[in-house]
């Protein structure tokens, strides 16, 4: 079992597995775990102590899509469904095993989900600049994390290399059709204005054709309803997916 702080037993519900079917039985994604240092940037909890544990919760591919496209959020109508519907259930999370919720939405300041992402998991800056798992490749996000006073037993760190670091090719850099893409940066206007153009309803449909031109994780690529809500989110569009 694990220990708090203070060296007593964690509640059963405390515990790390159990907060991991939690999360997967509301329809999160579980994202790896970290204990915190000060370089972190981790925020103290209310009452001033330090976390000691950090949980990141989100997507992992398409698996937990069905559960927000069937949510009341997603067809509400009204304005961030993903972010309201990814406040509910980690509030709730938050709610039933004493920890703070943080968002990567919250501030400015904003906290550094990437930087705690890597702590967690065995994810790595791709060429796009976005995360990239060697499972899921591209296709998966954070929503989400929880902060807890109690610091769990976690299991030895994941050191799996970067898959990038294998690919002679890197079609991701090559691949987009208006080369707003280059390695570590991303020329927003152009994507978003290509998106947004007749010329650009695959990439709007189908997501990034940079992104889709990595070939890691290809089982995992969002299906179209998914890829399309992120899309005319990033370019600023209401779709009729994004309004269920």
């Amino acid at each position: 079992m694990a220990s708090s702080p203070q060296g007593g037993p964690a509640t059963p519900a405390a515990g790390l597995d159990a907060l991991r079917a939690d999360a997967v039985a509301l329809g999160l994604a579980f994202r790896g775990a970290f204990h915190p240092q000060p370089a972190d940037a981790v925020p103290a909890l209310p009452d001033g102590t330090a976390a000691t544990t950090v949980v990141l919760l989100g997507f992992a591919g398409s698996g937990q899509w069905p559960v927000f496209a069937a949510s009341p959020e997603f067809a509400d109508g009204r304005p961030d469904p993903l972010d309201r519907w990814s406040r509910r259930l980690i509030g709730t999370l938050a709610a039933r095993h004493d920890g703070v919720a943080l968002y990567p939405s919250d501030g400015p300041p904003w906290l550094p989900f990437q930087r705690w992402a890597t702590r967690a998991e065995p994810v790595h800056f791709s060429p796009l600049g976005i995360l990239i798992h060697p499972d899921f490749g591209l296709w998966h996000a954070y929503r989400g994390a929880l902060a807890l006073r109690i610091r769990l037993a976690l299991p030895a760190p994941d050191r799996r290399p970067s898959p990038c670091d294998s690919c002679p090719d890197r079609p991701c850099l090559t691949s987009c059709p208006v080369n707003a893409v280059a390695p570590q940066r991303l020329d927003h206007r152009a994507c978003a204005s290509h998106v947004a153009s007749s010329a650009g309803l695959d990439c709007l449909r189908l997501a990034c054709r940079a992104r889709r031109s990595c070939p890691v994780g290809a089982a995992h690529r969002y299906g179209p309803g998914q890829a399309e809500f992120h899309m005319a989110a990033f370019i600023g569009r209401r779709s009729h997916t994004d309004a269920g």
